[in-house]
């Protein structure tokens, strides 16, 4: 199936257009058909002649629905652009076509209606030069009477070769269905409508709703009004989904696959056009207010007001309410830099590209999450990248950090190393992982007890060799206060990253095997045991079995029960 919207003035004759075409009423209210005036979106279908089965979104022409109208072309990829022979081109054609062409639609078809009332050619010729300077230039015109049926069968073949030319969806994209109707079928539950723009919607598929922790699951698919178990893009959709209610899935809401797309609430993006500091960003279905800098010539930041399901290249319509100017932009950087220091606008402003694949994207960042790549829409392997665990690293980059790695340890670690989070800070590597992964390619490092070091470094506990022979023979004996002011707390920390000793909390200091150590005595005691009868057993004082309790507690080897007695639930520590 393909899917075209109309667009144009009030009155020129959109709905009957697509009545003509498909033999069913695209207005659904009874309001609407009252007044004869499209207020929200209508949908109809048919097959044409040559095969073809094409669905028509209407829009409404009015003014005071613009926000209806771009909802309805915001997923479409082409457009029959309606304009009367007896009135020519009007404010809402213009403000129609401006939409367009900010979005970039450059498929469709010119067709001039009320052919008996006035002669065409006059407005042929001028929305022809009115469209020249837009991405609808290219618009084939189709002359039609409605009331006649004059040149119905010609815009069905116009159609048709139009279709053909449109190019293919990805049927196996990742979804993304913004919603343009929500309701309640009794015995099914919640429907929502939409346009499949790209991917493949099957029953049984799960989705996210995006700006909700929800998943929903498709129960049904419905498609020009029959069942299917799966329909690929492009085509009008409507699922009946378990898990959600109709409230909680409202037009300007998307339905995505999990993990395949970014909800941000601020990107940079390339604009094309002026704007002000505060619009409406249209996209989908969704109508979204947003603020707006100005990032030097061409590029904006804008910060919307709830999150939006978005890749990389997205287009997107930047509406000022009051002035109704509208300007195109395009989606360049879904992660943007903070923009605190003095040049920073600037600097991004200068840099500000949109990139086309996973190696540039790699490249611009120097280190990306490769779940990240893909949610962001660039999915494939990037050239010239190392993987590392769950992360692309551009390989200058890496190459970097190999090289500055020891040197630094040389430079900035004591004996007993440097710790694994001040390195990755020193590197401005984004997780500590990556710090890891390059000191086990460094056959002179190691990483131990959270610090990175020579290998084989000396780690100098001479100033708390007393006590570390002391614990050896009594793996309980703590120092206690008077003890502890004369140690060097420096070394006592080296003895804990050591592994030679563990730190209870409190300034309970004890052998590193103490746990095992009492274990094999608490499991001797019946069970549960009281905390006096611990202290009796392990021959030590409630200064250290207190915290040495709960240290087991914490390791889940014991248990305390509401009465404040312990269980033994593990025999080995």
């Amino acid at each position: 199936m393909h899917v075209v919207a109309t667009a144009g003035h009030v009155d020129h004759g959109k709905s009957s257009l697509v009545r003509a075409l498909t033999g069913m009423e695209p207005d659904r209210w009874a309001e609407e058909r009252r007044r004869g005036l499209t207020i929200d979106l209508g949908f109809a279908w048919t097959t044409l002649p040559s095969g073809d089965a094409v669905a028509f979104v209407d829009v409404p022409g009015h003014e005071r629905f613009v926000t209806n109208m771009l909802a309805g072309i915001g997923s479409v990829p082409a457009v029959l652009l309606v304009v009367a022979a007896d009135e020519g081109w009007m404010p809402q054609t213009d403000e129609h076509v401006r939409a367009l062409d900010a979005l970039g639609v450059r498929d469709g078809l010119l067709v001039v209606t009320k052919a008996d009332l006035a002669d065409p050619q006059p407005v042929i010729d001028e929305v022809g030069l009115r469209l020249s300077d837009t991405t609808l230039s290219a618009l084939e015109p189709v002359v039609v009477s409605v009331a006649s049926g004059a040149g119905v069968d010609e815009v069905r073949d116009a159609l048709a070769q139009l279709l053909r030319r449109l190019p293919a969806p990805d049927s196996a994209a990742p979804v993304r269905l913004w919603v343009d109707r929500a309701f309640t079928i009794s015995g099914a539950g919640t429907v929502v409508t939409g346009t499949l723009a790209a991917g493949t919607v099957s029953v049984g598929d799960r989705l996210s709703v995006n700006g909700a922790d929800t998943t929903v699951v498709v129960r049904g698919v419905q498609s020009r009004g029959e069942e299917h178990l799966s329909v690929q893009a492009t085509a009008r959709v409507a699922l009946n989904l378990r898990g959600v209610d109709r409230h909680d899935v409202p037009r300007g809401t998307a339905l995505v696959a999990p993990r395949r797309w970014l909800p941000v609430e601020e990107v940079d993006a390339v604009v094309e056009g002026d704007v002000g500091r505060d619009v409406v960003t249209h996209f989908g279905s969704a109508a979204v207010p947003t603020r707006v800098r100005r990032l030097g010539d061409r590029g904006v930041r804008l910060k919307f007001d709830r999150p939006i399901p978005l890749h990389v290249g997205d287009r997107l319509l930047l509406r000022a309410p009051s002035s109704r100017a509208v300007a195109g932009a395009t989606v360049a950087d879904l992660a943007p830099a903070p923009l605190h220091r003095r040049g920073a606008a600037d600097l991004v402003a200068a840099g500000l590209c949109v990139p086309s694949t996973a190696t540039e994207e790699v490249r611009r960042r120097g280190v990306v999450e490769a779940d990240w790549l893909v949610a962001a829409g660039l999915p494939e392997e990037p050239d010239g990248a190392v993987r590392v665990d769950g992360w692309w690293v551009e390989e200058d980059r890496w190459a970097d950090w190999q090289n500055r790695l020891p040197g630094l340890i040389d430079d900035e670690a004591s004996p007993d190393g440097l710790p694994v989070d001040v390195v990755r800070d020193r590197l401005t590597a984004p997780d500590s992982q990556l710090v890891a992964r390059l000191v086990s390619g460094n056959t002179a490092l190691e990483l131990s007890s959270g610090r990175v070091r020579r290998r084989g470094a000396d780690v100098d506990l001479s100033p708390i060799a007393d006590l570390l022979m002391r614990l050896a023979d009594n793996p309980l004996a703590a120092p206690d206060g008077d003890e502890l002011r004369r140690l060097d707390r420096a070394s006592l920390a080296r003895g804990v990253r050591a592994g030679r000793l563990l730190e209870l909390g409190r300034g309970v200091y004890v052998a590193a095997d103490a746990p095992a150590h009492a274990l094999g005595r608490l499991a001797a005691l019946d069970q549960p045991f009281t905390v006096s009868a611990a202290t009796h057993a392990l021959a030590s004082s409630r200064r250290v079995v207190v915290p040495l309790l709960e240290h087991l507690d914490a390791t889940r080897r014991t248990r305390r029960l509401p009465d404040g007695t312990r269980l033994l639930v593990a025999a080995a520590g």
